[in-house]
């Protein structure tokens, strides 16, 4: 009996971050857990709650919609005679039933039995437009579209492109510049250290970080948006399918960042972070971008490697201003606390999750090259 050919996609990895983020924005802020003494599923018997928000109510569609579509998506791709939407709808049903259960321990979070409707009500409708691509032809069209574009272990570096927008909403001391995450790490320690002999062990720097010089901002910006374009260079076919990729990731992350100011600040302020260093960053960004896109894939993920180590190190031995550290306290309280918990993850590991990826790329490429 022939065992069916089971296509690589990029729905799977994305599953499995969505369901990671779905996991910290249900139990955020993970503090003061406590047994209070009821039943962890007595939510589903609770009386309807009196007052619904339309907020509420299309958050918690809207959170698991993706979820499960994706799930969808992916089960359609690898298990072609699997019951999909049931299977999502079971899925997500238990995703979200533990979630509100474990909420019962958490003093700040409330349980509710209607968010979980809504929770499995908005994965079921993912998995229906899922399903609907599929019965009109799209699926078909994107997997030839894929074909002709990408190779075919391109699963892992198309779910990092995809997630990089929504990386990029979270807010950044410097433009591009994801991963900067080396005071917050510090002041987390120290936190938790604190009153403890552990403390004095803990490293400290002897002199505080210092803002970055205009010169490395407009190297931390280039070298922010050549990261995806090299990741894409390396999985796409052709010379010409770089340059058209290239091009629409820098127009992604110009708007995306503009969506992000839009949200921090307030439309009429959607474009004040577009400043001298970061018109000079994407022109050096360019020029590389129409060079490298001859270049082979694996010089691409090399020097993709190599760059994101460097901006990493500048970044991360940078200080953010003040005036960032209001803007994250406009994020993390009031009308963006479900956003934050959400994409604040996102946009400081995305970078090292493409650090494991190139890595892991380059390894198992140097050990086919040996054998």
């Amino acid at each position: 009996m022939r065992t069916p050919h089971l296509r690589k996609t990029a729905a799977w990895p994305l599953v499995w971050i969505y369901a990671i983020l779905i996991v910290y924005a249900s139990l955020y802020p993970f503090d003061n857990w406590r047994i209070q003494g009821i039943a962890p599923w007595a939510f589903l018997t609770a009386p309807l709650p009196r007052y619904w928000t339309g907020f509420d109510v299309l958050s918690n569609v809207v959170g698991y919609a993706p979820f499960g579509f994706l799930l969808a998506l992916a089960l359609h791709r690898t298990r072609r005679h699997w019951p999909a939407i049931v299977l999502t709808t079971l899925v997500a049903a238990a995703l979200s039933l533990t979630m509100e259960s474990l909420q019962m321990f958490l003093p700040v979070r409330v349980p509710s039995n209607v968010d979980a409707a809504l929770n499995i009500s908005g994965a079921f409708a993912g998995a229906v437009l899922a399903r609907a691509l599929e019965w009109v032809g799209l699926l078909d069209r994107w997997s030839r579209f894929r074909d002709r574009w990408f190779v075919p272990d391109a699963s892992g570096a198309m779910a990092l492109l995809a997630v990089w927008p929504l990386a990029l909403l979270f807010p950044a001391p410097v433009t591009f510049g994801l991963g900067q995450v080396l005071e917050r790490v510090e002041a987390a320690f120290a936190h938790v250290l604190e009153d403890s002999l552990l403390l004095e062990w803990l490293p400290l720097r002897e002199v505080e970080l210092q803002p970055l010089l205009p010169i490395s901002e407009i190297l931390c910006v280039a070298i922010g948006l050549l990261l995806p374009c090299l990741l894409a260079f390396g999985v796409l076919r052709e010379w010409r399918q770089r340059i058209v990729v290239a091009v629409l990731l820098v127009w992604v992350g110009f708007m995306t960042s503009a969506l992000s100011a839009a949200l921090t600040y307030g439309p009429a302020h959607a474009w004040d972070w577009v400043s001298t260093e970061v018109l000079a960053g994407l022109a050096v960004a360019m020029v590389g971008m129409a060079v490298l896109s001859f270049s082979a894939a694996r010089v691409c993920w090399v020097l993709a490697l190599a760059a994101l180590v460097w901006q990493l190190s500048l970044l991360n031995n940078a200080s953010a201003d003040a005036y960032f550290a209001l803007t994250l306290q406009t994020w993390e309280q009031g009308q963006f606390i479900r956003f934050h918990g959400l994409i604040q993850w996102l946009g400081w590991l995305w970078p090292y999750a493409l650090l494991l990826y190139l890595v892991s790329r380059l390894s198992s490429s140097a050990r086919t090259s040996d054998q």
